[in-house]
């Protein structure tokens, strides 16, 4: 008995030192904000099971990580992957960026049935795990239309039930987009009720406010004010000042959210770290006359007072801007006519032959209007305000972006390079952030503040989303002039065990999983 116990001690030991893949010889950034250290990260069946200088472990596939970075998968808290999944599953502009992990149905859209939703994920199975909000907008839509009223008891009880149900089904709270149709129409006290439901279920209440610009102080109070009402964590989407006449009121807007916070408020934040946003033509428009659809709409820009209401409306806010013309809204997708992605609303105007008036550039929005809108890139934030923005420890990075198809429109590159950006030009170039807190607030963070269960750092047992980058080469190439460019420098990226970046190649892998609260 003892000479067969020595025989199967070793074969016993060499088993539980097998992994399916090996990282090696790495600069080990965990996630939690600690400094790096060197070391070895063992991967099997999904999980990360050993992290340390593990000499004697063996494994099917080893990669050599010497003199990288090895860093948990990014999780992107905000984006807008519906409808674009099936046209790219591979998500290749997340993947190439450092992305495993996304949280979608932001700005109050989302798919309302989120089981449905979720079973489609699963059957089709992307590059990337999914994480969904339940959307106010579309749950309004499902009850209400494009209304501009409020909402009847019996509405107000149907709207409820349907985020209860979302919940019930794994969302992981509950998005507002107010300064979207139909959500601009709803009441602060129609969005507690909503958000109260979200908060049974331990949610969290993600929301693009009412305004970024002017009013962009009581649009923040309003959120804060629904997360103590809700008694809801809140999260405050792409936060920034909007407008050049507005520079600078970050230092007025962030020691709002340090208050609330010091109070007990769970309220965090996320950025893109770009100076221009990516929204709808319409958001140029007054509020009141985008209801009840495309045909309602062109019918009121069909009458002349109305006409001249909404150019009059645009060319205030312009003044405000202290701008002569509509140089900074750029198409970057106009399905009407596709000649005119990536041109400004002046170059269009001049295109068309008409007077170099900002008065004739607002006709051309509203013609566009006509057409169906547009997708816009906005230039008019501070350099400075991103990046005071940015210093705040309980801030995220994000994209709001979709699943990028190659080459199609003239996207905003926040959605192919918004993680190689803040780690090339915030970190390493401008030394605004160091990078252990870079990747904190990467992964570690919004693993947190959403609840996604083992995710976020690396550490024994959790889901091994792992990236794998290169410090002094890691960049961002998509730019506003020409957006179809994958960032480089991330060498290898681990989606749930399986290697899905290779050689900085995405190799087909879609392991991706769906993320229930």
């Amino acid at each position: 008995m003892r000479i067969l116990i020595c025989i199967l001690f070793p074969l016993f030991s060499f088993a539980q030192n097998y992994a399916d893949v090996i990282i090696r010889n790495g600069k080990i950034i965990d996630g939690t904000g600690n400094s790096w250290f060197y070391g070895d990260v063992a991967v099997k069946d999904g999980k990360i099971t050993a992290i340390g200088k593990l000499n004697s472990w063996r494994s099917a596939k080893t990669i050599d990580a010497t003199g990288l970075i090895v860093a948990p998968g990014f999780i992107d808290v905000h984006t807008h992957i519906e409808d674009d999944e099936t046209r790219n599953p591979y998500a290749t502009n997340f993947i190439y960026d450092g992305v495993t992990t996304v949280v979608t149905g932001n700005c109050g859209a989302s798919n309302i049935d989120v089981k449905r939703y979720y079973k489609y994920l699963d059957s089709m199975k992307l590059s990337i795990n999914v994480a969904t909000l339940i959307g106010h907008n579309d749950v309004r839509k499902e009850v209400m239309g494009k209304a501009n009223r409020k909402p009847t008891e019996a509405e107000m009880r149907r709207m409820e039930t349907i985020v209860e149900q979302a919940m019930k089904d794994g969302a992981v709270g509950f998005s507002t987009g107010l300064i979207y149709i139909p959500g601009t129409y709803s009441s602060t006290d129609e969005v507690v009720k909503l958000a109260k439901v979200a908060a049974k279920y331990n949610g969290v209440y993600a929301t693009h406010m009412r305004d970024e610009a002017d009013s962009v102080v009581e649009a923040i109070e309003e959120a804060l004010l629904i997360g103590r009402e809700a008694k809801i964590p809140v999260e405050i989407s792409h936060f920034k000042i909007s407008g050049q006449h507005n520079w600078g009121r970050s230092k007025q807007t962030l020691p709002m959210i340090i208050k609330a916070r010091e109070e007990g408020l769970d309220v965090t934040i996320d950025q893109y770290p770009y100076t221009a946003s990516s929204t709808g033509l319409s958001t140029l428009l007054p509020d009141e006359l985008l209801s009840d659809g495309q045909d309602s709409i062109n019918a009121r820009l069909q009458n002349s007072e109305i006409r001249k209401y909404a150019i009059d409306h645009m060319l205030k806010k312009l003044k405000k801007r202290k701008l002569k013309h509509f140089s900074y809204a750029v198409v970057a997708s106009y399905r009407a006519d596709t000649s005119l992605n990536g041109k400004s609303i002046e170059e269009i105007n001049t295109l068309k032959g008409r007077k170099h008036k900002a008065k004739a550039e607002a006709e051309t929005i509203l013609e566009m209007m006509q057409n169906g809108g547009a997708s816009m890139v906005l230039h008019g934030m501070s350099e400075d305000d991103v990046k005071y923005i940015m210093q705040y420890p309980f801030n995220m990075f994000a994209s709001d972006a979709s699943i990028r198809v190659w080459q199609q429109g003239n996207p905003h590159p926040r959605g192919y390079g918004t993680n190689a950006r803040v780690l090339s030009k915030y970190v390493r170039d401008e030394k605004v952030i160091s990078l252990e807190e870079a990747i904190r607030r990467m992964t570690s963070l919004p693993a947190l503040k959403f609840h996604l269960k083992n995710r976020g750092l690396l550490r024994e047992g959790y889901a091994a989303d792992i990236v794998v980058f290169s410090e002094k080469d890691v960049a961002d190439l998509s730019t506003f002039e020409k957006p179809h460019q994958y960032s480089t420098g991330f060498k290898y990226v681990l989606v749930n065990g399986a290697v899905t970046l290779e050689n900085s190649k995405h190799n087909g892998s879609r392991n991706g999983a769906t993320i229930l609260r």
